[in-house]
């Protein structure tokens, strides 16, 4: 796929999951663009940094633990859309509250290298005291979510 068409989908993907209305935040079109051979790199030093490496540890091991710690489905809105070849990177803003009624509003810089029209890898990079200050410490051992 084009540069122009990697940043499209992403710029889809990000648009479906951001709507106002937790009940109609939609992460199908994530969820189908994501090849089962994916990982998911949380860059850093601290509890969260780990390479989530397979579909199956994207959507239920790290998106599951955040949407347990959630009042509501995650909302994340991308403000800025850079592609160049297979890579395309987002910056975003979060907009969440978590169950203790915390504000979770992190700044992320989202690298996502695509092949095929399949996310590839995503690398993380993101305000990592707020991350354990709001969530706390990820969990050794986390119980897999359905995505």
């Amino acid at each position: 796929m084009s540069a122009s068409a990697n940043k499209k989908l992403l710029q889809d993907i990000f648009a479906a999951a951001a709507n106002p209305d937790p009940a109609a935040r939609d992460r199908a079109l994530f969820t189908a663009s994501l090849a089962d051979d994916a990982k998911w790199v949380v860059t850093g030093q601290y509890s969260w940094s780990r390479t989530f490496a397979g579909k199956a540890a994207i959507i239920g091991d790290l998106h599951g633990y955040v949407r347990a710690r959630l009042r509501d489905r995650t909302r994340t809105i991308a403000h800025r859309f850079i592609a160049d070849g297979d890579i395309v990177v987002v910056e975003a803003k979060g907009d969440n509250v978590t169950l203790e009624g915390a504000r979770y509003d992190n700044d992320y810089c989202l690298v996502f290298r695509l092949a095929d029209g399949k996310i590839k890898e995503i690398r993380e990079y993101c305000d990592s005291a707020l991350t354990e200050k709001a969530l706390g410490p990820f969990p050794h051992t986390v119980a897999r979510v359905a995505g």
